[in-house]
């Protein structure tokens, strides 16, 4: 318990606050023209992986552990919850926002798709992202929850 619920408390704190960034950011997405889009949306990307994964997944895997190890029913309960809702915030990551985001990394911001207007993604990021980064609070709230049982 003196290691995993910290690590857990940590990645979660780290994944929940670098989704919170990027949900606070994403209203500038819709105010950037179409050909700076592109090249803005890419560059943050590569800020964020792969750091992202790992504070996820790091927290997913501390979580599990507590479920198995936790000595009270209700932190298993807490840190149970924590995983699925992490669990569900990297199922939307991996099948919203990273599909986006590697469609984009294949452009040319000089030379964007005649269509590109229609397919503009950004409305769709943006949703997901909210969706996943709320998921990623709802499970950093489980884990404090989880800690405040234990202390």
């Amino acid at each position: 318990m003196r290691i995993l619920m910290p690590l857990a408390l940590l990645a979660g704190g780290l994944a929940a606050g670098g989704l919170a960034i990027s949900v606070l950011a994403a209203p500038l997405f819709t105010t950037l023209p179409t050909g700076m889009y592109v090249p803005v949306h890419k560059g943050l990307v590569t800020r964020f992986d792969p750091f992202m994964p790992i504070s996820l997944l790091s927290c997913l895997l501390c979580d599990l552990a507590l479920v198995v190890t936790a000595p009270l029913m209700s932190v298993r309960v807490l840190a149970g919850l924590g995983a699925l809702l992490l669990g569900a915030a990297m199922t939307v990551s991996l099948t919203k926002n990273v599909p986006i985001n590697r469609w984009l990394s294949t452009l040319d911001p000089q030379a964007l798709p005649a269509d590109f207007e229609r397919r503009d993604p950004r409305e769709r990021w943006i949703r997901w992202n909210r969706v996943r980064g709320s998921l990623a609070v709802a499970a950093l709230v489980a884990n404090v929850g989880a800690a405040g049982v234990l202390i």
